[in-house]
């Protein structure tokens, strides 16, 4: 008896989790792979190539069309094969289709006699048209000779023309310089003219190539090696030289990195890196991938978290301090209050904790969103903001039981808030293709920025204006988006001030420089771009080999790093 091959509930389940994550429902595919427990699975996730849900459906498809054109004469598939609408293969059984093939063969022979009849008929119709047909290219040809023939006359005018014009610009050019006039203004653009965020109208900077005066050269990239799955966030230690990522191996890693320019090197080895294991031994268990990271205030210590919902607490010598069990599902934001007394995670399970670090106990719960809690940001040491699937934003403060602000307005998932740096205006970017400025003075929005054609992803504050180190520089929001495009605002009167259009795929994080001049952009096109917000232009590029999920800058200024899709950190050095 022959075996037929049977695809099992589990299997089904990675595929369509799969599907999800290449798709870029990130959200859909945590759902799902927490309710389905993909993470407990055998499956070897590295064996299954790109589109395999999408290439076994048409393979299924394929096999029925097959299947149904198939008779008792193998012929008849030479013949006339015949190609069904995927709708009527899934709605249909093969006895039907067959009903459909020969239905639409009859028809097929039908027509095909009719041609013939029609063609007899038009033969001489035809040949007639042919002749004329030739007739009228041979005057097209007549009439094509004698335009060029006037247009190779009126260039020669054209030419005689400009040299005369030539000579009298020449005799005229002479004559100023003999009375010594000098003319100015005339050759020099206005400066909202050269792209300069600041004009009364936005700019569309558009960028598709790139000089490559402006690519940073191999010698000034460190390429950071160890990691065996993609490494999907990183963060700068506030303190100096170290660098910590997270990856999807279940580790996190904390970098050592020189001060000072270097040269071009993969560094992979133990002298310049402590390995923090999110679990013992080896393993690919898909729930210990650390999600989120951030040092605290001094640069002592690192919170990761995890998707087996736990906080992790580690020491700058990559000792675990503490371990941070009461989520029920993955974490995918924590933050450390100002004091770094406080650390502030949000999770999968709808909740946001405030942790007690040195008393290593959760200090309360708030349980207000209705869906998965996608980011925190802390407002004070003792405030904080959460935003969610559910489309709602809630302020709250520890010690209250109700949120102090409910922010309702956004059509779709908030997948970013971020306070400005006076703690009086909160941003926020969604799915529903906008980002909103909100103020604890009022219900509704402040402004609404609509010029982004898909959905923002992130969303950050330049560290400019009202209490940061750069305090008589305007204070600008960049929005980074699905539509490939990074989006300069004038939070003040709530208007797009440019669009630095340099990449060709989703730009998942931008990150301004310490002084607030540059901006650095990062896409799963590969590449990262600095901009010049002065200049409004691309003045140095990357190409990686994977697509970029994080951007940050060290607390000078002179070095940038980015986390990639192929398992690596590339550190740059910065300088113009």
């Amino acid at each position: 008896m022959a075996m037929t091959s049977s695809i099992t509930s589990v299997e089904l389940n990675y595929l369509v989790f799969r599907y999800l994550q290449e798709s870029g429902f990130t959200h859909s595919a945590f759902a799902l792979g927490y309710e389905a427990g993909i993470n407990k699975c055998s499956i070897d996730g590295n064996l299954v190539p790109p589109g395999a849900l999408i290439t076994f459906i048409q393979k299924g498809l394929q096999y029925l069309e097959m299947e149904a054109n198939l008779s008792n004469s193998d012929a008849d598939v030479d013949e006339d094969f015949s190609f069904l609408q995927p709708i009527d293969l899934i709605t249909k059984d093969v006895n039907e289709l067959r009903q459909i093939i020969k239905e639409r063969k009859k028809n097929l022979q039908k027509d095909r006699e009719k041609d013939k009849e029609l063609d007899r008929e038009h033969e001489g119709e035809r040949g007639r048209l042919k002749e004329k047909e030739r007739h009228e290219r041979e005057k097209e040809r007549e009439k094509e000779k004698e335009r060029i023939e006037r247009e190779k006359e009126r260039e020669k005018e054209r030419e005689r023309i400009e040299r005369d014009k030539e000579r009298e610009k020449q005799n005229e050019h002479n004559t100023d310089r003999e009375m010594g006039t000098v003319q100015e203004d005339k050759d020099y653009p206005k400066h909202e003219e050269n792209g300069v965020p600041g004009g009364p109208e936005p700019m569309d900077i558009s960028t598709t190539s790139t000089s490559q005066e402006c690519e940073i050269t191999c010698s000034d990239v460190t390429v950071l090696e160890g990691h065996a799955s993609e490494v999907c966030a990183c963060a700068w230690s506030p303190a100096g030289s170290l660098l910590a990522s997270g990856s999807g191996d279940s580790t996190a890693r904390i970098w050592t990195i020189a001060d000072g320019t270097t040269r071009s090197t993969y560094q992979s080895g133990p002298l310049n890196v402590l390995v923090l294991k999110h679990v013992k031994g080896r393993t690919n268990e898909k729930s210990k991938d650390v999600t989120t990271l951030d040092w605290n205030g001094d640069g002592t210590l690192l919170a990761t978290g995890s998707y087996d919902g736990q906080a992790r607490i580690w020491s700058t010598n990559g000792e675990l301090k503490s371990t941070l069990i009461k989520h029920k599902g993955p974490i995918f934001s924590l933050k450390w209050n100002k004091k770094s007394d406080y650390l502030l995670t949000g999770s999968c399970d709808k909740t946001a904790i405030v942790w007690d670090v040195k008393a290593e106990e959760w200090k309360q719960q708030f349980e207000f969103h209705q869906g998965p809690i996608l980011d925190v940001d802390w407002r004070s040491n003792v405030s904080f903001a959460t935003s969610s699937i559910d489309n709602m934003i809630y302020v709250c403060k520890i010690g209250e039981t109700r949120p102090v602000k409910t922010f309702a307005g956004h059509q779709g998932e908030v997948n970013c808030v971020k306070w400005d740096p006076t703690g009086s205006l909160l941003a926020s970017c969604s799915d529903d293709i906008t980002a909103k400025i909100w103020s604890m003075k009022q219900e509704k929005y402040v402004h609404d920025l609509r010029e982004h054609s898909k959905e923002i992803y992130t969303i950050r504050w330049s560290p400019t204006g009202p209490g940061t180190n750069n305090p008589n520089q305007q204070l600008v929001l960049a929005s980074a988006s699905f539509d490939s495009t990074v989006k300069l605002w004038d939070v003040e009167l709530g208007r797009l001030i440019c669009s630095l259009n340099g990449h060709s795929e989703p730009v998942y994080s931008v990150a301004f420089s310490p002084n607030g001049e540059y901006l650095a952009s990062g896409s799963l096109d590969r590449s990262i771009h600095i901009w010049s917000l002065k200049e409004g232009r691309i003045v140095k590029t990357y190409a990686g080999k994977g697509g970029i999920f994080e951007v940050c800058w060290n607390k000078d200024g002179d070095k940038i790093a980015a986390c990639f899709a192929n398992n690596t950190v590339s550190v740059l050095n910065f300088r113009m």
